[in-house]
């Protein structure tokens, strides 16, 4: 029994430990002026960075959902369906998945596209117009929507049968029962695990640096070739990652705890 479950609970030295580094950068970047410009140039990369982040996770939130309702479907082909595009993405590296929409999938959609638009009379699209900012969107949504997809379905699974038992004997049809019994109780449970996700998410979608795409890390990279301050450069991304990620951890915990409450008092 850990000592949370005990009713105990350890001082967080490692926050404060985090906290003191944080701090010591805060101080340095408000001193010192090659950490201010620095901080000044990478920060303008968060911008984006959240904006993929919050658009892809909110993509894959949406697809991960669909996805678990066909997993656990009646038909047996929307349940194979289901299992063979989760196991499929869930076994390909999201940097892989990066690379192979933005310069595989990409193309081939919008010669796909130009084979309708052409007869109709429109102006054929290029693959140059897709901005890869929404390549990177994409695949992110892809990638992690397989990983989410199994979050929804373990939460789903675990709303006890006879509640849902005896909605339908109420009468309610299957779309009310999933909307008002199973979500519902299903959702406590899976918040935990889809916060973990975002952060996730959050820190791989420094990958879309490869891409070109203007964001924290790719900013950082450039600072770093253009002025050859390696060391306060990446301080300063690692900086700014931790202080969103970690907030949204402790965030996470604060909520966690909360449900756990509100469950206990409801039992």
């Amino acid at each position: 029994m850990t000592p949370e479950t005990n009713g105990e609970k350890d001082f967080p030295w490692w926050l404060l430990a985090a906290g003191g580094i944080g701090l010591y950068l805060g101080w340095r970047i408000w001193r010192d002026a090659l950490y201010a410009q620095i901080f000044s140039a990478v920060a303008q990369g968060v911008e984006v960075t959240l904006f993929v982040t919050a658009v892809a996770f909110s993509s894959a939130c949406v697809i991960g959902l669909a996805l678990a309702v066909m997993s656990l479907s009646r038909s047996l082909v929307l349940r194979q369906v289901a299992r063979f595009y989760i196991e499929v993405i869930r076994g390909i590296p999201i940097l892989i998945l990066l690379i192979y929409i933005a310069f595989v999938f990409t193309p081939a959609l919008v010669v796909a596209a130009n084979t309708v638009l052409d007869p109709l009379g429109f102006e054929p699209l290029r693959t140059r117009d897709i901005n890869f900012m929404w390549r990177a969107i994409i695949a992110l949504t892809i990638g992690y929507s397989a990983f989410i997809a199994e979050v929804f379905r373990a939460g789903i699974q675990s709303v006890d049968l006879g509640q849902i038992e005896a909605a339908e004997a109420l009468g309610l049809n299957r779309w009310q029962r999933f909307r008002l019994i199973v979500l519902p109780q299903a959702i406590r449970i899976i918040l935990p695990p889809l916060g973990n996700d975002f952060i996730a998410m959050i820190k791989d979608s420094s990958l879309v640096s490869v891409l070109g795409v203007s964001d924290i890390s790719q900013i950082g990279k450039v600072t770093a070739a253009g002025n050859f301050r390696y060391f306060e450069t990446y301080n300063i991304v690692a900086y700014i990652y931790l202080f969103m990620t970690i907030g949204l951890s402790l965030a996470l915990r604060r909520l966690e705890r909360r449900l756990r409450s509100r469950q206990m008092e409801e039992s």
